[in-house]
């Protein structure tokens, strides 16, 4: 493997107004397909042993405006189970729970950083699987999670690394053995 491209989807009408979307599979704004595009034109000409995806709608749809053929929807891929935080914004959160971090506290009826990092590192380790450069293509929160468990941060680490969407950002190595940040959040 050589370097692993993330990709996180377009912008929908959620993502904008800041509230939490896991398993409510809403489509691209029409905002969120030209940075879908645009996301397509700062890989162009990269050939990826694999594509995998989120099997959200949102995902799989800028990997089609983006020019990627997906070659395996994970399930581990999708966004954090926000379980009953589902569509309410962080304020809206913290007006009922002070001080609530998604980072530590995880969402009651949805998952625990620690569940969301398993299933990164279950994505991760697939990645490594293929030969030459691998895209991933889902969420902000997973993807942030899959950024600090690459450069061995604990899942938490994820709350250091703001991914905004229609971004790409490219993990990979630096001395070819220790895994680095090679880029991240580009195309804001």
């Amino acid at each position: 493997m050589a370097e692993i491209v993330l990709i996180r989807h377009g912008q929908t009408e959620w993502s904008a107004d800041g509230r939490h979307t896991s398993y409510t599979d809403l489509p691209l704004t029409a905002e969120g397909e030209r940075q879908a595009r645009a996301a397509g034109e700062r890989i162009a000409g990269r050939s990826f042993g694999a594509v995998l995806a989120s099997p959200r709608q949102r995902a799989l749809r800028t990997a089609e405006l983006a020019g990627l053929t997906v070659t395996e929807v994970i399930d581990d891929l999708a966004e954090w189970d926000y379980g009953e935080y589902e569509g309410v914004t962080t304020a809206g959160i913290r007006a009922r729970r002070p001080g609530w971090s998604l980072w530590t506290d995880g969402c009651p009826g949805g998952e625990s950083p620690d569940r969301v990092g398993a299933r990164l590192d279950r994505v991760l380790a697939r990645a490594r699987e293929f030969g030459g450069d691998v895209a991933l293509v889902a969420h902000g929160h997973c993807l942030r999670v899959a950024g600090a468990r690459w450069i061995g941060l604990p899942p938490a680490g994820g709350g250091l690394l703001r991914l905004d969407t229609g971004t790409i950002s490219v993990l990979g190595f630096e001395h070819d053995a220790d895994p680095v940040l090679l880029s991240w959040n580009a195309g804001r």
